[in-house]
């Protein structure tokens, strides 16, 4: 199985802001949604709080130690390596790891492929996407202009690692 991440990112590093994304990006969530419908998520649960829901047509999994914590519709996993685990049980081909910076932080060792979006701009925040390591090689990128319904301009970049 493919362990894969799906981030927007600013210039200045920054992917959230009180508990929150610190942009509208219509065209980010539709890329969001293309990339990872019919595929397993893993998210932590104060990103799922922030959600509100489990997004439809993927299995999510949510990351929490409340052993009481409850997510109609969606696994809830006491670990990353549990969550993966039972992805790979049920047959997924990629996983993907959607945050927040906890998730992205433990899973990146493990991640395979990135799928990211350059917020083209410094955006005021509290919550900062973690360090990659290394290895990581560009395969494909795309521009994407601020308009009225994307607040900042936008690079689309897929990137490997072997």
């Amino acid at each position: 199985m493919l362990i894969s991440a799906i981030v927007a990112i600013s210039k200045n590093n920054v992917i959230g802001r009180d508990g929150h994304l610190p942009w509208h990006l219509s065209a980010d969530l539709k890329r969001f949604k293309a990339v990872t419908t019919g595929h397993s998520i893993v998210l932590g649960r104060k990103n799922y709080d922030d959600i509100g829901r489990p997004l439809p047509n993927r299995t999510n999994y949510v990351l929490t130690r409340n052993t009481a914590f409850e997510a109609p519709g969606c696994v809830v996993c006491s670990s990353l390596e549990q969550a993966l685990d039972k992805a790979r049980a049920a047959g997924e081909t990629e996983c993907f790891i959607i945050g927040g910076a906890a998730v992205y932080r433990e899973a990146m060792p493990l991640v395979k492929k990135l799928y990211v979006t350059r917020v083209l701009a410094d955006v005021e925040g509290d919550v900062r996407f973690p360090e990659w390591g290394e290895g990581w090689r560009k395969e494909s990128e795309e521009t994407f202009p601020a308009d009225e319904k994307n607040d900042y301009p936008t690079l689309y970049q897929v990137w490997v690692r072997d």
